[in-house]
């Protein structure tokens, strides 16, 4: 690797899309696909050496750190760990996979829409790197806009009324956190660095506003129960390829940003709020599963079942156990293959067809048996099968949260978020059943074509990484390992500190109270 690239790799990783964007501006229309995909597959590739290069320590690495506004503290400063490692990489995954399903189906405004994909996959990937929180807020904000545009011009029929819902709601949670942000810098020496803020002490009350205000923000995104309404939204009038990065990527950033930044900096409100937090995961998994039961639309159903796929994350997150954190990152990334793959399955049908309603379809299995194996394959992963890969993350979660000590009355939560799993595997086998099985008496799916070779370059990987999940996790779950370990001792210590410093003052009300001092 050359030097020049090697000392910044993560900028690189970061930036090339926008020099992708540079590139498709003055690209012929002939060669806009083309350009985009290659500095897709380039982006990606630069990720794989950051794999590579990648060692399993709890430390930051490829770590950048330059002054960018010096005079109010605010650093260029990037660094992965083994939390954000496989986040980057799921990103950087997607983008191919992305661009190879839309390249029939995107007809309009092709140099456009290609632009605002580059432009997304930048700024997500700058949000899973930044160590600077005004650079993180940058990028978590740069992310809404091309997102609102994909969604406002190749959605659907109310498309404008989803982006517009899914702007406001993210931007209004954003503000708030914002106003953590600049409250916390008071207290600091004069720098954004995440490190500096979490040497700042802060009473338990300043403690439970600010938790709130980075907890909602991040909470919007998830999005978590009962913030969810702007999600089924999005993603049924959002065209394929914003749903798939939806699912896939976007979601993730409000659970990434509980664990890299909610949880670390405020450990006695999450000690307080975790209950809750857990509640209001559980109540999202069950309703999810419930609402996407008596959905009719493939689509809207699968957008119901990351409400309450994340709502696994956010109780392993908030359990504050290993086995739990680890748990919650794996079913990131599990969720990103499976329910990106259904996306993507789901927009394939509807371009054959132009109906997504279960009640068009029946006996496709007959027909289209690639098609049908590729749906079954993201549906029993989806459902948590042992053997693919949502069934490691998911396992582990109720695993490290049965043991948590953060979570009183751990075995009901537990208990609770099981049922989930099974509610998982009702609607998502009743919709397979109904569409896949049974006579194929609608002449209009009897004249429907198979996956083409382009649509099985398509799903081929995802499927690949699915089985390689389920069977052999330990690639994944060694290198975040030491961060997750990081992150709750970070906890522990930061909660130590906190109660050495209250005791003596308690110590001094006991004295007083038991007559011993005048």
């Amino acid at each position: 690797m050359p030097a020049f690239i090697e000392s910044h790799l993560l900028s690189w990783i970061i930036f090339l899309p926008v020099v992708g964007i540079a590139l498709l501006l003055v690209a012929p229309r002939s060669l806009i696909r083309p350009v985009a995909m290659a500095v897709a597959l380039l982006d990606f590739l630069l990720s794989v050496l950051m794999l590579r290069g990648f060692e399993s320590t709890a430390a930051l690495q490829f770590v950048e750190s330059v002054n960018w506004v010096p005079q109010f503290g605010i650093r260029y400063a990037l660094g992965v760990d083994g939390i954000s490692l496989w986040l980057i990489m799921l990103t950087t995954f997607l983008g191919p996979v992305v661009i190879l399903s839309t390249w029939e189906s995107v007809t309009s405004r092709v140099r456009e829409f290609h632009v605002f994909l580059l432009l997304l996959q930048a700024a997500m990937l700058g949000t899973f790197c930044a160590q600077d929180l005004v650079l993180f807020y940058v990028f978590w904000e740069a992310m809404l806009l091309p997102m609102a545009l994909l969604i406002g011009i190749w959605g659907g029929a109310r498309r404008l009324y989803a982006a517009v819902k899914f702007f406001l709601y993210t931007a209004a949670g954003s503000v708030l956190m914002l106003v953590g942000i600049l409250y916390i810098y008071t207290k600091t020496n004069g720098s954004f660095a995440l490190a500096d803020f979490m040497r700042v002490s802060l009473t338990p009350g300043e403690q439970a506003w600010l938790f709130g205000a980075f907890a909602l923000a991040f909470a919007i995104k998830v999005p978590l129960f009962p913030l969810h309404t702007w999600l089924p939204d999005a993603h049924v009038e959002a065209p394929t390829a914003g749903s798939v990065i939806l699912a896939g990527v976007m979601l993730k950033m409000g659970t990434y940003g509980l664990l890299r930044f909610a949880i670390p900096l405020f450990p006695s409100a999450v000690e307080q709020f975790a209950p809750l937090m857990a509640g209001l995961a559980v109540a999202g998994i069950i309703y999810g599963a419930l609402v996407a039961m008596v959905q009719r639309d493939m689509k809207k159903l699968v957008a119901y079942s990351s409400v309450s796929h994340l709502g696994f994350v956010v109780l392993g997150l908030f359990a504050l156990t290993p086995e739990s954190i680890s748990g919650a990152v794996f079913v990131m990334l599990a969720h990103g293959l499976s329910t990106g793959m259904l996306f993507l399955l789901v927009g394939a049908i509807y371009e054959r067809r132009h109906s997504r309603l279960i009640a068009d379809f029946g006996g496709l299995a007959h027909g289209l048996p690639r098609y049908s194996i590729a749906f079954m394959i993201a549906t029993l992963a989806s459902v948590g099968l042992p053997g693919l890969a949502g069934f490691v993350g998911e396992f582990l979660v109720l695993l490290g949260s049965f043991k948590s000590g953060s979570l009183a009355h751990s075995h009901t939560f537990v208990a609770l978020a099981a049922t989930g799993v099974i509610l998982g595997a009702v609607y998502m086998l009743w919709m397979v059943q109904r569409v896949f099985f049974g006579p194929c008496d609608k002449e209009e799916n009897q004249k429907l074509t198979d996956l083409s070779l382009r649509e099985v370059l398509v799903v081929v990987p995802l499927v690949v990484f699915i089985f390689w999940m389920g069977v052999y996790p330990k690639p994944w779950l060694s290198r975040m390992e030491p961060a997750v370990v990081k992150v709750i001792e970070t906890h522990q210590a930061r909660m130590a500190i906190q109660d050495a410093a209250v005791s003596p003052a308690n110590d001094a009300v006991r004295f007083v109270e038991n007559g011993e001092e005048r």
